[in-house]
């Protein structure tokens, strides 16, 4: 399914900020950070990614309930979606 840029415009803005604070990480270990401190913002990262995620997955719910209705969608499809973000 497609969905429309406008919808997923705030999902692509968390995503990229994750994307950011990943490199603020990556730049942490090569200088020899804590090893607690780039955890700490490690956990952040997967946290962001993880919600970037499930909004992805809540947006195109409801997509398909909005335009195809609620025996459009394939549950066995969107099980298997929500489990790769677990």
């Amino acid at each position: 399914m497609q969905l429309d840029p406008d919808e997923i415009k705030a999902i692509i803005t968390r995503l990229k900020r994750a994307n950011g604070h990943l490199a603020s990480v990556i730049r942490m270990l090569e200088d020899g950070a804590e090893c607690e401190d780039a955890l700490t913002q490690l956990a952040a990262v997967n946290k962001a990614i993880n919600r970037g995620g499930y909004a992805l997955v809540a947006t195109g719910l409801q997509h398909c309930v909005t335009d195809g209705g609620i025996d459009s969608i394939d549950a066995k499809k969107l099980e298997k979606l929500f489990l790769s973000l677990a």
